[in-house]
């Protein structure tokens, strides 16, 4: 289907959602989804929660924010269960401007965009449909036309609370076009757009000089002063400031802190009141959700200034810290090259797990525990196994430094040495090398990076470095492992009949001779080894693998070769461990032999095949591979 198609079928869709009756038609409505007559915060907390919300490890993980925020699941589920969902039981939070404090980059931005974007697609659902005054400027709730008079009696037929006065201009409208019959009103169903500056608006400072406390509230149309004769007359006003026009939904207050205190007091009756003041009418009334951002710096500088206490009291802080697991930062990466022009680039495995170590690093703070390294600490935040360590040590040293993770390297630091590397080399094939490279050259570029910290940033390039050395060996020993499933499962059951037998004290059979001979205790211990099982905890670790292979066998299910993650990697530890020496030769022959040289490409073609790489990048892999083993 061609784009023209798909745009007259949206046309199409949009017409059928379309809706125009009288008041009396929308009570209906209401009666029947009484959802559509929601505050600004119970819809944004409810399209969050209608996208879905599963649970790991006692946290939440919201669907709404999972393809566009990544890493963030605290400060997330901070922010819905502490804000949002507070905020949509009309609980005292919803008269709070919210307020997103983090470093540069962190994603602030991101996650404004993304409300504003949901709230646009949600007003087309059902669940998110809106309904207001036809030809109204601000989008205004029908229901503010029901008398005060009248309201606890509605409430008590509806179950809805009404909150808010009719503006200045529908009630003129009412009265002039209607003739005060409310029920004739004529109501429709809008649609939320920022471009169509329909509730959702942005308000970004400019020069204090030169900006307009207009743009928040309004202004005084004088070309129909004349026709109407007075300035009080609602037709003689334009209702487009931001406030007006994000009525119903949200606004956008990019850098609140740097405002002239003049457009900040307006906020302090809207937050707390529900209405702001605009020309010469009464109170407007407005139901918007105020979220605004800035950074830890201009926070601090706003809060210590004594005139600003007024608002102090009406600001909910959240603050949104930097991601500080290495498979978040690594899928953070690959989003922004996938909407870069250089996602033609073939990019070889590992390098931008790499780089993300690199930057996880320079986020976290030393542990306070003397027995744990940085190392350590980022493995145990990425959901790592560390001997010695479990998920309440996790939870320990997060409560260690509060602040964690509101400073340190930013994505697009990196993404920019990435792309530099890119153009600098003029080549479709980078590796882990090359951005490590990369990164330490532009430290001397940083413009906020002090002496003492880009000593500090350049210890921890050599020790993603040393993680890479690692992780490079991995992958060729494996490529190298002909047939590696086989050979693993292989030597797994060889493991596991000598285990089963020293469990029980019993015997084994050998296959060639029929003869009983004792568990080969130099076979069990040169794969436990791998693993750092000291001689005393031999057993304890052999009795732990027998117990869950019977708790397997209870369940109906097979043990296999993925079924215990340290007996899998002792596993591997130990094949690779036995090919270390051919793999040694293999790579540094200059001038290999025919057997050398069908190895090798064996070994290109499944690094290909297998494991991500093309042919470029797994040669470089095998030649550095070879220069490490060799050292």
């Amino acid at each position: 289907m061609d784009i023209l198609k798909k745009i007259e079928m949206f046309r199409q869709d949009e017409e059928k959602l379309k809706w125009e009756g009288t008041f009396r038609e929308y009570l209906e409505i209401v009666k029947e989804q009484p959802w559509v007559a929601q505050s600004a915060h119970s819809r944004v907390y409810n399209m969050i929660k209608d996208a879905g919300i599963e649970s790991d490890k006692g946290k939440k993980l919201y669907s709404f924010f999972s393809s566009q925020l990544f890493g963030l699941e605290e400060a997330l589920e901070r922010l819905v269960e502490e804000y949002f969902h507070p905020a949509a039981k009309r609980l005292d939070v919803r008269k709070r401007i919210l307020l997103l404090m983090g470093p540069v980059s962190g994603g602030k931005s991101t996650l404004v965009t993304i409300l504003k974007r949901g709230l646009e697609a949600y007003s087309y659902t059902d669940k998110g449909a809106i309904y207001a005054i036809k030809g109204c400027p601000m989008h205004e709730d029908p229901l503010h036309m029901i008398p005060h008079h009248l309201r606890k009696d509605f409430q008590d037929e509806y179950g809805i609370r009404i909150e808010g006065n009719l503006s200045p201009l529908n009630l003129m409208r009412v009265e002039q076009e209607y003739g005060g019959r409310i029920e004739d009103v004529l109501v429709e169903r809008i649609f939320f757009s920022e471009d169509k500056r329909t509730g959702i608006g942005t308000f970004s400072p400019s020069d204090p000089k030169s900006q307009d406390i207009a743009d928040l509230t309004g202004s005084i149309d004088f070309s129909t002063i004349a026709e109407y004769g007075s300035e009080s007359d609602p037709r003689a006003y334009r209702f487009d400031g931001e406030l007006n026009k994000a009525n119903r939904g949200m606004m956008e207050f990019q850098e609140m802190l740097k405002c002239d205190e003049k457009f900040l007091w307006h906020l302090l009756s809207l937050t707390q009141e529900g209405n702001f003041k605009a020309g010469r009418f009464a109170l407007i009334s407005a139901d918007e959700l105020i979220v605004a951002h800035t950074n830890e710096t201009e926070y601090r500088s706003f809060i210590s200034n004594k005139k600003n206490e007024a608002l102090h009291s009406r600001i909910i802080v959240m603050p949104i810290p930097y991601n500080l697991k290495v498979s978040e930062e690594e899928k953070i990466y690959d989003k922004m090259i996938r909407e870069s022009d250089v996602n033609d680039v073939h990019i070889a495995p590992h390098t931008l797990r790499v780089a993300a170590m690199f930057t996880i690093l320079t986020r976290l703070k030393d542990p306070k525990k003397g027995d744990i390294d940085l190392i350590k600490k980022m493995r145990l935040y990425d959901g790592e196994s560390v001997e010695g360590y479990n998920r309440a040590d996790v939870e320990e040293l997060k409560k260690e430094h509060q602040d964690e993770g509101m400073s340190g390297i930013d994505p697009r630091y990196v993404i920019n040495r990435i792309s530099s590397t890119i153009i600098r080399k003029e080549v479709k094939t980078i590796n882990a090398l090359d951005v490590l490279r990369s990164l330490k050259e532009g430290l001397d570029q940083h413009p906020s990076i002090t002496t003492e910290t880009r000593e500090r940033y350049l210890n921890f390039i050599s020790l993603a470095r040393k993680e890479y050395d690692d992780i490079a060996k991995k992958e060729v020993q494996k490529a190298f492992v002909y047939s590696y499933e086989e050979s693993a499962k292989t030597l797994m059951d060889n493991y596991l009949d000598n285990v089963e037998a020293y469990c029980n004290k019993a015997r084994l059979r050998d296959p060639l001779t029929g003869e009983e001979i004792n568990p080969d205790e130099k076979l069990m211990r040169s794969i436990e080894e791998q693993i750092g099982i000291s001689e005393n905890a031999k057993k304890a670790f052999r009795e732990e693998i027998l117990i869950r292979i019977s708790a397997y066998a209870r369940k109906g299910k097979r043990f296999d070769y993925s079924s215990h993650d340290r007996l899998r990697e002792a596993i591997q530890k130990k094949l690779f461990a036995d090919l270390k020496d051919v793999v040694k030769i293999t790579t540094s022959t200059k001038t290999p032999d025919e057997t050398q040289l069908k190895k090798i490409n064996n070994v290109v073609a499944r690094l290909i095949d297998e494991h991500g790489y093309n042919s470029t990048s797994a040669n470089e892999l095998l030649r550095y591979v070879g220069s490490l083993l060799n050292r």
